[in-house]
């Protein structure tokens, strides 16, 4: 049965998506640490990470830094971490999460959002990729 990213990746769920390429695909976490926590994963399905080959593992890890640094540039935030956990859904994520401190890297404090407000962040962090 498909992952519900891959369900995303497909159309079949909607998502607030930043970008796509061939291998990847970056959407806003719905359920978010932070104003901007993204997630990116490879299109194709693989539970865990180092189960990826190396050229998806070193493809994700370059995408993921492209975004981070849009993510840096849209959003205010002392830095922006990145953590892989995997534990929630069976295919490989990479969390990029903007940091005003330790607090938004626990994955117990969450930020509640409003469908325009993360079209508005979506925009923002697409604008910084250009």
């Amino acid at each position: 049965m498909p992952s519900i990213f891959t369900k995303i990746i497909a159309g079949d769920i909607p998502s607030y998506k930043i970008a796509e390429d061939d291998e990847f695909y970056a959407f806003l976490d719905i359920n978010p640490n932070a104003e901007g926590h993204t997630l990116c994963v490879p299109k194709k399905e693989v539970n865990k990470i180092f189960d990826l080959d190396e050229a998806s593992y070193m493809g994700l890890m370059a995408f993921s830094r492209k975004i981070g640094k849009a993510i840096e540039k849209a959003i205010p935030c002392e830095r922006v971490g990145l953590t892989v956990i995997g534990l929630e859904v069976p295919h490989v994520h990479v969390h990029l999460i903007p940091l005003h401190s330790m607090k938004n890297a626990t994955f117990q404090h969450k930020v509640a959002l409003q469908p325009k407000e993360f079209e508005d962040i979506a925009d923002r962090i697409r604008e910084a990729l250009k």
